[in-house]
């Protein structure tokens, strides 16, 4: 196992009826912003429930956040929050809003150009303003992590920054906010916790077993109860274990000491920027293609995942390796993500241009072994035709 140190001082409140816990979680004199995307919120009563737990609270509202923020949109609610003398946000949303509301928090109170933070990936933050979080959608785990996506749709790229100063001060998780979810964020949704564990787990193995072990649990848990939430959307338990296990998957404690891949990340990040495709679709398309193109490289993992994860326990380690990137790629079909280029209109004519926007952003040398080349990229987006 590798030298690490862990950190998260998020505090997670889950459960139904936990929103009228807002009144205890932010302090009775903040003047709250409370930031979100469409008008779902509104129409199934959860900002309705926020408001009213709210109480006397100074609130104001910025909606219209969107599913993959763009740095234009949030600049606008920075210019709202100084114009109002705003001191705590609320995001209530997925994940794309908890990312935004946290670039909201960071910017507000940075001594520069906001744009920077995006460009420095947030190394130079040293404070934020303090915010919560009412989750309406497991996908991201960004409610109880410190990593915010931003997309900057000026230069077509989405942008991640990094910081201690952006950790939640709370979240609120409750399952029954999920019923209500169209099936293909249900399914966006657990492709996008389920690769969030592939990306700290599939690389090579130092021997970390209490790291392992807790990342297969929660893939199984997404394999087990993925389905069990397409097929009857108010299965409460199968709701639960999806919302907590996304959580987990990207909170920081299953990456502790062991290498991190998140090349089909990154690649898949040029796919939504240039394309328009939703984030978990682009992890759909790349992961398996991925997986074979480094397959000898990462067969010891392979060989673990196609036994701990889907039981299998016949054949060498090669074989097992290819059935279980078979097994992922029908996973992910099972629960409506496609996982071909073509199935989203998409041919060989897109490739170029993928490959100069990585060029562009300087995302040539990825995985865990930084040997993931631009004529590899070009390799995985071949296989994913």
């Amino acid at each position: 196992m590798n030298n690490f140190e862990f950190y998260n001082p998020t505090r997670i409140v889950f459960g139904q009826g936990q929103i009228s816990r807002l009144s205890t979680l932010i302090p009775e004199d903040a003047n709250v912003m409370v930031l979100y995307g469409g008008e779902s919120a509104r129409k199934f009563g959860t900002l309705d429930e926020v408001e009213a737990a709210l109480g006397d609270r100074k609130v104001s509202l910025f909606g219209g956040i969107e599913a993959n923020p763009k740095y234009e949109t949030m600049i606008k609610a920075v210019e709202q929050v100084k114009n109002e003398g705003t001191d705590y946000l609320l995001a209530v949303g997925g994940g794309s809003v908890v990312d935004g509301t946290k670039f909201v928090a960071a910017a507000s109170l940075y001594d520069g150009e906001p744009l920077d933070i995006l460009k420095t990936g947030g190394a130079k933050l040293k404070e934020a303003m303090p915010f919560g979080a009412v989750l309406t959608l497991s996908a991201t785990g960004s409610e109880m992590n410190k990593v915010s996506v931003i997309t900057y749709d000026a230069a077509q790229a989405k942008m991640a920054f990094i910081s201690e100063t952006v950790f939640p001060q709370f979240s609120i998780l409750d399952p029954v906010k999920t019923f209500t979810l169209p099936p293909r964020q249900v399914g966006n949704g657990i492709v996008d916790a389920f690769v969030h564990v592939t990306e700290q787990y599939l690389t090579y193995p130092v021997n970390a077993k209490v790291q392992d072990r807790f990342a297969e649990g929660i893939l199984q848990t997404l394999v087990e109860d993925g389905p069990k939430a397409m097929a009857n959307p108010e299965d409460y338990e199968a709701r639960s274990n999806l919302m907590w296990a996304a959580t987990q998957a990207l909170n920081g404690l299953i990456g502790t000491g062991v290498p991190q891949d998140w090349a089909t990340h990154m690649i898949g990040h040029e796919l939504t920027a240039l394309y328009g495709l939703d984030h978990a679709q682009t992890l759909a398309v790349i992961l398996p293609s991925l997986l074979e193109e480094k397959q000898q490289q990462k067969q010891a993992k392979l060989a673990q995942f196609a036994e701990r994860v889907w039981g299998m326990t016949e054949g060498d380690d090669a074989e097992k390796a290819t059935q279980a990137i078979i097994k992922t790629r029908e996973f992910f079909e099972s629960v409506g993500v496609k996982t071909r280029l073509g199935d989203y209109q998409l041919d060989a004519t897109c490739i170029d241009p993928l490959v100069q926007h990585l060029t562009d952003h300087k995302m040539t040398h990825l995985g865990e072994h930084q040997d993931i080349d631009l004529d590899s990229s070009r390799r995985i987006l071949n296989r994913s035709l």
